[in-house]
């Protein structure tokens, strides 16, 4: 099998051309036809996490290398543990697992033993086993599933779609839950349209019923934003953006989910909610900001972290995607050998929509 693999952090991807896995007990062995390139992969690439203030979830001890990134990822069943079958038909997936089946992966997979696990929420499990960093994931043309009841059925979404539902949907949809339903006139403030960005944007008028305001410094990506729903896109660094968007809400935003999750944004973010709001922070980008606890308190608002989102979400998100509920994202395909070449372009604010690589 082909891979593109971290083998030195900050480095770029290697070609890597070794034997293809033999799945075993009851693990899934995939061949990849789509795996979407996620702005988490650059953390992984760079072997850390910034918090500001020269501090850092530091990578290169729990993320062992080598190891193959990418986590968004659609292909077909290729081969089956021997025990994978009865597995599927036990764990009640999307029905029983089959040669030949296309799939997209869930890839947020827990230890499986401990209380976060056993209340399905896996993805915040403390042990993690997640494909594309803990496990070897999809910049390959094969992956190793550890079980079929991580594999869900998407059709009739085409794979290139799928696929992004498995990181940039489902971190976007769980982020879009956690603030609930506005009341009648009240705003929603989308921060970034970028990949995950533009997946809130479009699953906003779906879940919420109203369509979001989306604040993006890069203008080049307004297009897009206004195709995916936003009922308007400005830049929140021009002057005066902060005192215009108070004015046209009435006070400020109900909410506001922040894609981005630098010092700017999340500041912006919070200081955009009304009273009684609610900012949820999704993005990874890093940096450290400052937060006033008597304001938190005098204009009684929350502020909440949304982390990728638990299995039984996704199955509840492709729902919603296959009866043809939601828009379609922007994807670029990119040829597998092109992996570095995309992280970089991504690196660069090049990619609108996401990219994705096909093996």
């Amino acid at each position: 099998m082909l891979s593109y693999q971290v083998e030195s952090f900050g480095r770029p991807l290697a070609r890597v051309l070794r034997d293809t896995p033999q799945p075993t007990g009851t693990e899934v062995l995939v061949k990849v036809s789509h795996c979407g390139v996620c702005h988490s992969d650059l953390h992984l690439q760079d072997g850390y996490f910034d918090l500001g203030g020269g501090n850092r979830i530091d990578m290169t001890r729990p993320m062992s290398l080598p190891r193959t990134l990418g986590h968004e990822i659609a292909g077909e069943v290729v081969a089956m543990g021997p025990e994978a079958e009865a597995a599927a038909a036990a764990a009640g997936s999307d029905g029983a697992v089959r040669l030949g089946d296309r799939r997209i992966v869930y890839p947020w997979i827990g230890c499986g033993r401990c209380g976060l696990c056993s209340a399905g929420q896996e993805h915040l499990c403390a042990a993690p086993q997640a494909l594309g960093s803990n496990r070897d994931g999809g910049f390959a043309s094969h992956v190793l599933v550890p079980h079929p009841r991580l594999l869900l059925a998407c059709d009739p979404v085409p794979e290139a779609q799928a696929c992004t539902l498995a990181c940039s949907g489902l971190t976007a949809f769980s982020a879009l839950k956690k603030i609930g339903t506005p009341a009648a006139g009240d705003a929603v403030l989308v921060i970034g349209a970028g990949g995950v960005g533009l997946s809130g944007i479009r699953l906003a008028k779906q879940l919420l019923g109203v369509a979001p305001l989306v604040a993006e410094v890069d203008r080049a990506k307004w297009d897009v934003a206004r195709e995916a729903g936003a009922a308007d896109v400005f830049d929140p660094t021009a002057d005066g953006a902060a005192r215009t968007l108070m004015k046209a809400t009435g006070g400020g935003v109900a909410a506001a989910i922040d894609f981005v999750g630098a010092p700017a944004s999340f500041g912006f973010g919070l200081g955009a909610l009304r009273k009684g709001g609610k900012l949820v922070c999704v993005g990874l980008f890093g940096g450290s900001a400052a937060v006033s606890p008597a304001l938190i308190s005098m204009k009684a608002l929350s502020i909440a972290g949304s982390y990728v989102g638990s299995l039984a979400e996704l199955r509840e998100l492709l729902a919603f995607a296959r009866q043809g509920r939601l828009p379609a994202m922007p994807v670029a395909a990119r040829p597998l050998a092109e992996a570095s070449q995309a992280l970089d372009d991504l690196r660069a604010g090049r990619i609108k929509g996401r990219a994705i690589l096909q093996p």
